[in-house]
């Protein structure tokens, strides 16, 4: 059984749906500025997210893990909100389309031309491989 004195609040909202609601002692999610880990009574923050694997940790063990794109992190002393355009759990995932996907972005990348959105295929790479990544 956790420490209840180390235990706080995680919530995964998404568009359509309550993604997750459940406890932590631990969250760890990829931000525009990088990773972070979280613990209760972080310092209050608001960021912004980036598309990654968040790994919510209760009793010293990984209990959730799943897939998130883009949004917002609102972290406060007892809760973490995040705030998702979109999240997946592993078996939501379809890995051949996330491969295609992997594949139509590295070919844009690789023969760029005026036309080609240089950020939005990089983010689109980076978004299949995170889904490749968590359904394995």
């Amino acid at each position: 059984m956790a420490d209840l004195s180390k235990v706080f609040e995680v919530e995964i909202i998404t568009p359509d749906r309550v993604f997750h609601k459940g406890e932590a002692t631990m969250i760890e999610f990829n931000t525009a500025a990088g990773e972070i880990g979280v613990y209760k009574n972080h310092i209050p923050l608001t960021t912004v997210l980036a598309p990654g694997v968040v790994t919510i940790h209760r009793d010293g063990e990984e209990n959730v893990i799943a897939a998130v794109h883009s949004g917002f992190a609102e972290i406060l002393p007892e809760k973490v909100t995040l705030l998702a355009e979109v999240a997946e759990w592993p078996d939501e995932i379809d890995v051949g389309r996330a491969e295609a996907a992997m594949k139509r972005a590295e070919e844009r990348l690789a023969h760029r031309t005026e036309s080609v959105d240089v950020m939005r295929a990089e983010l689109a790479l980076r978004r299949a491989l995170v889904r490749i990544d968590i359904a394995k």
